[in-house]
Formats: structure tokens, sequence, C-alpha cells
């Protein structure tokens, strides 16, 4: 594993870009020294943070998975297009521009992720996770680099801080701690954050790691957030779990919503279910939103159905708003369907309107 190397500056100036085909961090504005493990990744940070009365920050570095790219700026296109590298500021929110000292823009490496920790008094209170190649200005605060930490190490401190970050830094904590553990390559990951899904963890927790599952685990995380949303006993927890659904990029992941849309005791799960599948399209989603407006026997769900239609392309949607707003035999949903058409602006919609008055 390649070990955290830094670059101290006290100004805004970078060095030249390393021949390194991925470039370490850039620091700004900061104490840098060099720990040493001793036993356990956790018990080593945990003794580090019992010590800290004043800011300070503890980094290492651990394998990425999929194609992440962390910094602060919108996005890795919108620096490159300014000419800038993408920075971030630790003691404030934020970002920042820089540029090396050849005029080489800086990429960001994202097979390695940089997990940050911030300490004061006595507790760690911050977490962050950065690309490698992502400018980092540490605010004059210290920062204690460990070599060498293994993935397991990292990932049993990142489960403790996030089943305990209510008790220390609170909810924000513990949201980024599954983050952290949800950019870790390999299988242990899954197991780690999969482990946060069992009904036995609060609500809000099962929700974050269900979104972490489905956005950056691939397959795995799809076959777990699709039994989130058949077995967990939270109509809240199975509806996020559907939004979740959205996040993966595995196929079947539109089947499954679709079951929820059909299937899910809760008219809630149902209704959003169809919501998000309005948001997906294509041939099959559409499919599911015309069975609920026919099928369902709850009228808010057809009602969010009626929403659903309104969130298609054109093309797909004003022709079936029409169709509901003419035969529906639920005057709510018909009148849902007249608002939506009221809404989109469509020469069909108009003419449909016309049609109404000339036949009163």
């Amino acid at each position: 594993m390649r070990t955290l190397r830094v670059v101290s500056l006290s100004v805004s100036v970078l060095a030249p870009m390393s021949v390194l085909a991925s470039p370490p961090p850039r620091l700004l504005h900061a104490r840098v020294e060099t720990g040493v493990l001793a036993g356990t990744l956790e018990a080593t940070v945990r003794a580090w943070a019992a010590a800290q009365s004043s800011p300070a920050w503890l980094g290492y570095e651990v394998p990425a998975t999929g194609r992440h790219q962390m910094c602060c700026f919108e996005s890795v296109e919108s620096a490159s297009a300014a000419g800038v590298a993408a920075g971030c500021r630790l003691e404030e929110r934020g970002s920042f521009s820089m540029r090396d000292g050849d005029d080489r823009l800086l990429s960001l490496d994202d097979d390695v992720a940089v997990v940050l920790l911030r300490a004061e008094g006595g507790r760690i209170g911050r977490l962050r996770v950065h690309s490698m190649g992502c400018g980092i200005d540490a605010g004059g605060s210290k920062l204690t680099c460990h070599e060498g930490v293994k993935p397991g190490g990292s990932l049993a401190l990142l489960a403790a801080l996030a089943a305990g970050g209510a008790d220390e830094g609170g909810e924000k904590l513990t949201d980024a701690a599954l983050m952290a553990i949800a950019v870790h390559e390999g299988p242990a990951a899954d197991d780690t954050l999969e482990r946060f899904l069992d009904p036995s963890r609060p609500e809000r927790m099962r929700k974050k790691a269900a979104f972490w599952m489905g956005n950056a685990r691939g397959r795995r995380g799809y076959e777990a957030v699709r039994r989130l949303v058949r077995d967990d006993p939270s109509d809240d927890v199975r509806a996020h779990g559907v939004f979740a659904l959205t996040q993966s990029e595995v196929p079947e992941a539109v089947d499954a919503m679709i079951e929820a849309a059909r299937r899910d005791p809760s008219a809630h799960v149902r209704g959003q279910a169809l919501f998000w599948l309005g948001q997906k399209a294509g041939r099959k989603a559409v499919s599911a939103i015309t069975r609920a407006l026919e099928d369902d026997p709850e009228t808010e769900v057809k009602k969010k159905a009626v929403f659903a239609l309104s969130q298609l392309p054109r093309d797909d949607g004003v022709p079936r708003l029409i169709e509901v707003a003419r035969t529906n035999r639920n005057p709510e949903v018909r009148n849902q369907a007249i608002f939506w058409l009221g809404q989109s602006g469509d020469s069909r919609a108009l003419a449909f309107f016309q049609e109404v008055v000339a036949r009163d």
C-alpha cells in the first residue's frame, strides 16, 4: 500500500506535480507529524483523540472502490474547465482552487481514499473522506499521518464510530463513517456496511446504510437493499430503501421497485415506489405506474401514480395523463391528472382543455 505522503506549505502556491501516476495530497497550512500504530487502529485513534485539547486531525489512506472523485468542487470537470485543481478546507466548510507550479492540473486519484478524523476536547467530532489527489487546507491545525493502515483496521474503527456517533460527534459523524465504509474496496466493506441494515439498528442508521449500499456497493449492495425493501419492519425504512434502489446501477433494481409498488402492504411505500419509478421512466416503469392506476385500492397511491406520469418525458406522460383525465372512474384521480396537465404547458393538454370546455 502506498503511504500518505505530505507536502506542507504556508502559502497558496503549490510545488510542481509529482512524476508519480497519482499525485499525493497537497496540504496547505498544516503542522504535520508522523504517527505510530500502537495496537489496533481504533485503540491508537482513541488514545490520540483523548490527548487532544485543541483541534487536531489524523489521517490515513485505504484503497477505494468504484470511480469516486471526492473533493469539495461541484465536479472535477468544472474545476478542470476553470484551469484549476480542486481543494477542500478542513476547518471551514467550502472549497478553494489552486494551480501547481508548472501550470499542469492536479488530477484526482480515485482508487485511494484519504480518511481524516478531527479531535478536540478528548474526543472525535468530525470525519472527512477525500480522494488522494484532492488538495487540503488544514487551517493551521496539526495533522498526524499514519502509514500502513490495513483496510480491516479502518473498517473496525469506522464501524465503531458509526455505531457510537450519536454519543460522540452526533449524527453527522455516524453519516460520515457510513460513507467512509462504503468507499472502501473489497467484500469486507460490504459485510461491515450490511450489518447496519439489521432491524436492531436505529431507523435513521438503516436508511443511511441502505443509501450507501445502493449507491456504492454494486450487486452486493443491490441484493442487500432489495431484501431490506422486502423485509424491514418499518414503512419509512422500506420507502427509503426504494429510493436507495434508484441509486443502484444494477438493471434489476427497477424490477425491485416495481415489486414494491405492486405488493408492499403500506400505501406510503407503494406511493413512494411509484414516485421514484416516475423518475426512472422506461417501459417497465410506465407499465407499473399504469397498473397502479388501474388496480391499487388506495386513492392516495393512485394520485402518486398520476404524479409519476407527470414526471415522465412528455411524449410518454402527457397522452397518459389525458387518458386518465378522460376515463378514470375516481374523480380525485381525474382532478389530479387535470392539475398536472395544466402544469405541463403542452399543446396537447391545451387541446384537451379546449375540448372539455366545448363539450360543457
